[in-house]
């Protein structure tokens, strides 16, 4: 890939702070902040049976994603391939969900899980019911790792989104 198309968020608009009132995702990071843009965001969730669940959050509150331009869109896909490139390299996942809900928070965002056969949920969604005890090693394994993939994940995102990358 070009740097020119590897920069590919340069072209994107400067987004100003276009919080909705009462919105989570528009008044706190929603999760532990790994990679944050004048577009969008990658946190980290806090969830006790799947702690490898990232969101990546759009800056800007809009609902759908057919709500961001042609060229938002465009760069919120990269975003979300690049970060499950990285998911699948580190983390080597049985299985890896992609899911955009936000039936209960309005606000474009993005689940990112990582999965395996072990984990209390699997295969079901991991918010269907409990399908199994929580392996409390292998979860406590996994979270031991997770603050170097933050890392990983933060070095890539910023490569790719570079604001002195321009479009060519």
């Amino acid at each position: 890939m070009s740097r020119g198309a590897a920069g590919l968020a340069a072209g994107l608009p400067a987004q100003g702070p276009q919080a909705s009132p009462g919105c989570a995702l528009c008044e706190r990071p929603g999760g532990i902040l790994v990679w944050d843009s004048p577009w969008m965001r990658l946190i980290r969730a806090d969830e006790a049976l799947h702690p490898a669940t990232w969101r990546l959050v759009w800056s800007r509150h809009v609902a759908e994603f057919s709500d961001l331009s042609r060229l938002e869109r465009v760069a919120c896909c990269d975003a979300l391939a690049l970060v499950e490139e990285q998911l699948r390299e580190q983390l080597r996942p049985r299985k890896l969900n992609l899911a955009a809900l936000g039936n209960l928070v309005p606000h474009l965002h993005w689940h990112l899980i990582a999965r395996w056969e072990w984990d209390a949920h699997w295969p079901q969604a991991v918010w269907a019911t409990q399908q199994r005890e929580a392996d409390a090693a292998r979860l406590q394994a996994l979270a031991q790792r997770l603050p170097d993939i933050d890392q990983r994940l933060r070095q890539a995102l910023q490569q790719r989104f570079d604001p002195q990358i321009t479009l060519e």
